[in-house]
């Protein structure tokens, strides 16, 4: 079943309200437009049959206004040879085709009156399936927003992921460095001299501060 049933049902539709419910508005507007084109292909071979049938019922109506004269001519030749019998004859057939001339016209009226009517459904159909177009693109750019903002968010995410454990790292290497070096002012102090011992120990004491404060830096982040 279609999602339109008839010409008036596309006309009338409200394509934003109907997308909004709709549980896959992408899927329904394929469907949408699928059904407009179909509706506006037949509604245009309707129109092409009836301009055919015009073009038709006008050779007919313009060959009975020569048959027409036709007779005219003949009731004139009659009278001129005095047979009335065969003028009047004539008239009745002149008459029969004016009669059909008559008929013809108002039918050509009718079809002109149905062809303006489908020429207005025509632009009817394709206004509204240039809007379902538009909105079906407007779907694509947002879907395409959408995929977008979230690639970005995800490597901006992963970029700072990234620089975090690049600081970590950092961090960490230099606290390895900085507990080289207390170990390397440990070996061999049995060499040193009282003066040397002294020294290292203000070394030491401004290395331990230096690793405490970059610990204490560290375990704030």
């Amino acid at each position: 079943m279609g999602i339109f049933s008839r010409f008036q049902d596309i006309v009338n539709a409200n394509l934003t309200s109907l997308l909004d419910r709709a549980e896959d508005p992408k899927k329904m507007i394929r469907l949408m437009i699928q059904e407009m084109e179909d509706t506006l292909v037949e509604v245009r071979t309707t129109s092409a049959k009836i301009i055919a049938d015009k073009k038709e019922l006008q050779r007919r109506v313009k060959a009975l206004q020569s048959e027409a004269g036709n007779w005219l001519e003949k009731t004139e030749l009659a009278i001129s040879k005095g047979r009335e019998d065969l003028a009047k004859g004539a008239l009745i057939e002149k008459r029969r085709a004016e009669e059909a001339v008559q008929a013809g016209s108002a039918e050509l009226s009718f079809i002109d009156e149905q062809i303006t009517l489908l020429s207005d459904e025509i632009s009817q159909l394709q206004s509204k399936l240039d809007a379902a177009r538009a909105k079906q693109k407007e779907l694509q750019v947002r879907e395409q927003t959408g995929r977008s903002r979230l690639e970005m968010r995800k490597r901006t995410n992963r970029e700072t992921l990234n620089k975090a454990f690049d600081k970590f790292e950092q961090y960490e290497q230099r606290l390895e460095e900085l507990e080289a070096e207390v170990e390397s002012y440990d070996m061999g102090r049995g060499n040193h001299s009282l003066s040397d011992e002294i020294a290292d120990l203000a070394i030491r004491d401004e290395i331990e501060k230096e690793l405490a404060e970059l610990k204490s830096k560290f375990e704030a982040k």
